[in-house]
């Protein structure tokens, strides 16, 4: 029961800090987007990069990076927002595999806990001398349960964060390869064409596979 305490408090630590991290982004990455693009269409990708230095979502720092890069060559360019994607995924999913640990471990901790309680329920049934009542069987095999259903109370909420957590990150990984195509055909000198376009599209997501 200990051990299921320290997951559960380790659990609650790793949740706060992922809703913390999510809330200090502070913004819809699809709307900023929007409005980076527009300004870059208005003013040049000048406004467009300072505009993105303030921001702390992982789409800004992608942006950033791609028109910080923006005169360099093309390989250059690819290999420094993969670079940076990769990071931004990481302090995306920082912490993911603890709640994915802790919510397959608990379970297992209190069956542990069951079978240990239950093997000393029936060491002292058979050292009890005389007939054995029901009551002295029922009473050590409900309390060795009990473990196991810590166990689950613990596994479900870590289950559930997880897999929340893990779809905003998924989340966020499409729309870091959706702002690097909608830049590259923005400021691509032949964006225009449609002919040249799906193929660009297509290098931008091969570019990006490598983030997710």
């Amino acid at each position: 029961m200990w051990v299921l305490l320290a997951f559960s408090l380790v659990a609650c630590a790793v949740a706060v800090e992922r809703f913390l991290t999510y809330a200090s982004y502070g913004y819809s990455p699809d709307r900023w987007f929007e409005s980076l693009l527009a300004k870059i269409r208005k003013s040049g990708p000048a406004a467009g990069l300072a505009m993105a230095i303030p921001c702390r979502h992982p789409v800004a720092r992608v942006a950033q990076t791609y028109l910080e890069q923006l005169n360099r060559p093309e390989k250059v360019r690819q290999d420094n927002v993969r670079r940076t994607g990769s990071v931004a995924l990481e302090s995306v999913e920082k912490n993911l595999r603890i709640l994915a640990a802790l919510a397959h471990l608990a379970p297992l901790v209190g069956l542990l806990g069951t079978v240990i309680g239950m093997v000393v329920a029936f060491s002292q049934i058979q050292s009890i001398q005389g007939t054995v009542k029901p009551s002295d069987l029922a009473g050590g095999i409900w309390e060795a349960l009990l473990t196991t259903v810590f166990g689950l109370v613990v596994a479900i909420p870590c289950m559930a964060l997880y897999h929340a957590f893990e779809g905003h990150a998924d989340k966020i990984a499409r729309r870091m390869e959706m702002a690097v195509t909608s830049l590259d055909d923005l400021l691509s000198p032949s964006s225009p064409s449609t002919v040249t376009t799906k193929p660009r599209q297509r290098a931008q997501e091969e570019e990006f596979s490598t983030i997710q």
